[in-house]
């Protein structure tokens, strides 16, 4: 991938994973990776739109999941496109535990394991910070 692609997807998002919001500056010791939304292997592309920014923890954790069993549901549902989908309409903050607040929302928080010890660990020092 062209390294102007990838200085245009970290600038798109300021530095900050398009799934649990961290900022590349609150995990120094792991570098954030080019995403691919729709995985090579089921199609994807290079294209920006396309690709996301995302910590290395969401991106081992999605793999080339495309979609995740709603908890509240029961139902297969596709996993939050952060080129399609606005943030703020699928999830939420609680402290600095995050929410899936739809059926989109909630298989994205589950697969990601966004919620895990050590991410809430640098989300909190991500909020405590002035």
């Amino acid at each position: 991938m062209d390294a102007t692609i990838r200085d245009l997807v970290r600038r798109r998002t300021g530095d900050r994973c398009e799934y649990c919001r961290l900022q590349q500056e609150q995990l120094p010791f792991s570098t954030f990776h080019i995403e691919h939304i729709i995985p090579r292997k089921h199609g994807g592309t290079d294209d920006l739109s396309n690709l996301a920014l995302a910590c290395d923890r969401c991106n081992a954790a999605k793999g080339s999941n495309l979609t995740g069993i709603d908890p509240a549901t029961g139902a297969l549902i596709p996993l939050c496109n952060p080129r399609v989908h606005a943030w703020d309409d699928h999830f939420g903050l609680s402290d600095v535990t995050m929410m899936g607040g739809t059926a989109i929302g909630r298989p994205t928080v589950r697969v990601l394991n966004i919620n895990d010890a050590r991410r809430l660990r640098a989300m909190l020092k991500q909020y405590e910070q002035p």
